[in-house]
């Protein structure tokens, strides 16, 4: 019997807005294009109902801006119903946001100092509403277009809202098309599978202290493999977040440094960056414990090129050194190679060879490599030969006329005196050779090639400073 009782028809259009336009009119306040006229209103009043129908029982319980944009329609005022929207909008937005994680997007949505500040849901209200449509985006929470249309929202409240001055008439079409995008791309959309899927590794890693094996490491290494590259840097910055987080539990951070190595290898370069900036925020800001776990997570990664300019420069300085000390020291073919080892650890390709410590740190690799002339070992570190010629094939066109110039050195002049040096001194030639294209650096390498083995003065030679004078700066 209970569908035969006929639903109270929704009336929207209020029949009193009339007597308020009125009373604007004889107490002389402006009262043309306050409230919408009632045809406009009418409009509003037909759509609506199929809108909110459409929404989920608990979705529209919750909505209270959507409560107060039927009332701002029904009187007529338009641009106080686009205010609401919007809000309406950006509330479940906030709820999609904590759902999916707090900290994954305060990550991927403050960065530097600043991101310490953002730790729990009122914060939320300090986003711009700009930062809040990118990141959710970035995270998939919202899709591209749903975006591009939420922004164009943004800008017409920002411009026509009731928040700010304005002449404009919003009309009945305008308004439902807004209201179709809040209610159709927000309110009852979910994020992706992807986002989901992320969302229940963080959350679990959190908590997780039992150790991995080596079949569930294998299994999410797997899982992780198939995410876009955008999600495994969101991870790859919240696994660092907690890393570095006094309160974890040391069992969490022994997962994490065996998780996040092929989550590092997964992610775009440029979150490795800025996770190298916000450690050397940490050690500017002295967050000292911070850092310190910071710099096990770099280690843990094999990310130490990925830290930023300043600190590799100064870091790699201090190693350049220390390599120094130990190859004039005792034992240094054993000495050597872990400090040949953690320089390498800042240095993956060519670019990563600063400017700052590049004459430093060529020089001492190549004596290094052309060794001290005694017969054990041929006078090099086994193991340390095997950096200092990684090093050397890197060097390119780029930086082989710094390796040439490093053979005029009074210290590497010192070590071709050596028989035996001079062999180890081809040897490295040979390796810088093997990354150069310019064919002149190519002639002025085979020069050295040919003369070095007999004669440790040929750097100096009349014949190889014209060879070499586009290159390096004689006096």
């Amino acid at each position: 019997m209970s569908s035969l009782i006929p639903k109270p028809q929704m009336q929207l259009v209020d029949p009193q807005a009339q007597m308020v336009v009125d009373v604007l009119q004889s107490i002389g306040l402006p009262h043309e294009n306050i409230i919408a006229s009632q045809e406009e209103r009418a409009i509003i009043g037909q759509a609506l109902p199929a809108l909110i129908e459409s929404l989920p029982h608990d979705v529209k319980q919750g909505a209270r801006y959507l409560s107060k944009f039927v009332v701002g329609a029904g009187f007529g005022l338009f641009d106080y119903s686009l205010n609401a929207i919007w809000n309406e909008v950006v509330l479940d937005l906030h709820k999609k946001v904590i759902a999916y994680g707090l900290d994954i997007f305060y990550d991927a949505a403050i960065g530097g100092k600043n991101r310490e500040f953002y730790q729990n849901e009122d914060d939320l209200r300090s986003i711009k509403d700009s930062t809040l449509l990118d990141t959710c985006r970035k995270l998939e929470l919202i899709s591209e277009t749903t975006t591009k249309k939420l922004k164009h929202m943004l800008d017409m409240r920002n411009d026509i809202g009731i928040s700010h001055p304005t002449n404009y008439t919003i009309n009945a079409y305008e308004l439902l098309a807004w209201l179709t995008n809040c209610i159709k791309d927000v309110l009852n959309d979910r994020p992706t599978e992807s986002a989901l899927q992320v969302q229940a590794f963080i959350q679990n890693l959190r908590t997780y202290t039992q150790p991995l094996d080596s079949a569930n490491l294998a299994s999410i290494t797997s899982k992780i493999n198939e995410l876009a590259s955008h999600h495994c840097g969101s991870i790859l910055r919240t696994m660092f977040g907690i890393y570095v987080a006094a309160d974890t539990d040391p069992q969490v951070r022994k997962n994490i440094s065996l998780l996040s190595v092929p989550v590092w290898q997964a992610s775009n370069d440029d979150f490795k960056y800025r996770l190298g900036l916000t450690l050397e925020g940490y050690n500017t800001n002295l967050h000292k414990d911070k850092y310190e776990l910071g710099v096990q997570f770099f280690q843990a990664v094999n990310g130490n090129a990925f830290r930023s300019d300043a600190e590799r420069a100064i870091i790699v300085d201090g190693l350049i050194d220390t390599l120094l000390e130990k190859h004039h020291a005792w034992d240094n073919y054993h000495h050597e190679a872990p400090v040949a080892d953690d320089i390498m650890s800042y240095i993956h390709n060519q670019q990563d060879i600063l400017a700052n410590f590049a004459p430093k740190l060529i020089k001492v690799f190549l004596m290094c490599r052309i060794g001290n002339g005694r017969a054990y070992c041929s006078g090099v570190s086994p193991r340390g030969s095997t950096y200092y010629d990684q090093l050397l094939g890197l060097l390119g066109d780029q930086w082989a006329p710094t390796a040439l110039a490093a053979f005029t050195t009074f210290d590497i002049q010192v070590q071709l005196s050596e028989d035996l040096c001079r062999k180890q001194a081809c040897k490295a030639l040979e390796k810088v050779k093997a990354g150069v294209v310019n064919q002149r650096l190519q002639e002025c390498i085979d020069f050295l090639l040919t003369n070095l083995p007999a004669n440790g003065k040929a750097p100096l030679d009349s014949r190889f400073k014209q060879l070499t004078a586009g290159y390096l700066t004689w006096t």
